[in-house]
């Protein structure tokens, strides 16, 4: 099978190609082509590649190219992992939002919206792509913003576009963990939105295990979520909050602590991966060496300031070894073999939550086989919940509209309307700074 990787030149990517190594399965990735505009960037995450199948039997063949109909011309599978604008792209995001007081967090309010606005034009122009050149290729799309991605696409692609995030997988993993279980075995019940879910039940042998853990202080405490949100917090909730849901909780913490950063998320990530592409082009260097330095440095430094916050401390050891690859090969491996799994993925409603209609990308358990990713029934959300997954895919409506219509009062509109923008004045200044220091939005009129 062909796995086309559009942004082959990202600083991930080896995760992905790690996880290939370790299929050995009939039907498995025997070609691997990476696609990205920046040469130099491709050149250099081969060589990490390279290092990494050489000690691999028949690993997969790896090719490069910067144009975009090659690469997916063939491609059984295409993973879509682009960053519109780049790193300094997203430094732009933060720091024009928080010069106006708001998160610029990448998926989180104003920060996610520019970035949306930024990447959907160039999505729907890849699903476009797709649907002629490969109509028969699954999308696995880890473009951020992930859900309002995959919902663009998905308008083009249907339900051959899945979208995955290891946020889920890995908030209940840590759950399982502190309850003492083996989280391949347990039942997740989480729903919401990308970056915007809950776990509400962990089955083990049928029985839901969470109020165990929300009945007890002590287990609560002991993880990620329970170090952010605070046990107080979560049993309120009667559910775990994904992480990202901190931003929403304790937004003025967070927005305090980003503006007194020395450096935003972005910029931190910019100038580190900018090192490492430096060391990578020095013939004397194991690139795979340097590319694991640097990503023990990125996990571990992973949402700093929440975590600094909270009084969170470090990242727990099993926190640190990433996930998102590991879905991408489970989902793989479903729809090539048909072997039948469970996984919680991005997915076009249909009518599983009542609120929202069949077309809108939700993030929620789903089984997957041959024939794609089929979302499972859940109970309906909490009040508190059903009103901010409600008022959050409303603002990802209106960034496809104005990314659409190329109209800025739809833009405008967008940030005003998202739960972490205070003021349509400030939304209006938000579009002006970001049409100011983004040429990719000069399509707004």
């Amino acid at each position: 099978m062909k796995l086309t990787i559009l942004g082959g030149g990202g600083f991930r990517v080896p995760l992905v190609y790690g996880a290939l190594l370790t299929d050995r399965g009939e039907g498995r990735v025997t070609e691997v082509v990476l696609h990205d505009l920046d040469d130099d960037r491709l050149r250099a995450v081969a060589r990490v590649l390279a290092e990494q199948a050489s000690t691999v039997d028949d690993a997969p063949t790896v090719t490069t190219s910067t144009s975009l109909d090659e690469a997916l011309r063939g491609a059984d599978f295409v993973f879509s992992a682009i960053r519109v604008g780049g790193l300094e792209g997203r430094a732009h995001d933060e720091r024009v939002a928080l010069d106006e007081g708001v998160l610029g967090q990448e998926t989180v309010g104003a920060g996610g919206i520019a970035y949306g606005l930024r990447t959907v034009p160039v999505a729907v122009d890849i699903a476009q792509r797709v649907a002629r050149l490969a109509p028969d290729a699954w999308v696995i799309n880890f473009t951020n913003p992930a859900g309002l991605v995959t919902e663009a696409m998905s308008r083009h692609l249907g339900d051959r576009v899945i979208g995955i995030c290891d946020s889920p997988v890995g908030l209940g993993r840590r759950i399982a963990r502190v309850l003492g279980a083996d989280p391949r075995e347990a039942w997740i019940d989480y729903v919401g939105l990308n970056h915007l879910g809950w776990v509400r039940g962990l089955r083990i042998a049928g029985r839901d295990e969470l109020p165990r853990l929300l009945a007890d202080p002590g287990l609560l405490g002991s993880f990620e979520e329970g170090k952010l949100f605070g046990a107080d917090w979560l049993r309120s909730l009667g559910a775990i909050p994904n992480e990202y849901l901190h931003y929403y909780y304790f937004n003025r913490e967070a927005v305090r602590a980003y503006q007194q950063a020395e450096r935003t998320r972005g910029a931190f990530l910019r100038d580190q991966q900018a090192h490492f592409y430096q060391q990578v082009r020095d013939p004397g260097k194991k690139a795979l060496d340097v590319w694991n330095r640097t990503r023990a440095e990125r996990e571990a430094t992973y949402m700093a300031e929440n975590r600094e916050t909270a009084g969170a401390g470090e990242r727990d050891a099993d926190d640190l070894s990433g996930g998102y690859e590991k879905v991408a090969l489970a989902l793989m491996r479903a729809i090539a073999r048909d072997e039948r799994t469970t996984l919680i993925l991005n997915v076009r409603n249909r009518s599983t939550l009542s609120v929202l209609d069949g077309e809108a990308v939700i993030e929620v358990p789903c089984l997957v086989d041959a024939n794609g990713a089929h979302p499972v029934a859940v109970e309906p959300l909490p009040d508190h919940a059903t009103g901010l997954v409600c008022a959050v895919k409303a603002v990802e409506r209106e960034v496809l509209a104005a990314a659409e219509s190329g109209s800025r009062a739809t833009a405008v509109k967008a940030f005003a309307l998202h739960p972490l923008v205070d003021s349509v004045n400030v939304a209006r200044r938000l579009v002006e700074g970001y049409t100011a220091v983004h040429p990719g939005l000069a399509y707004l009129a």
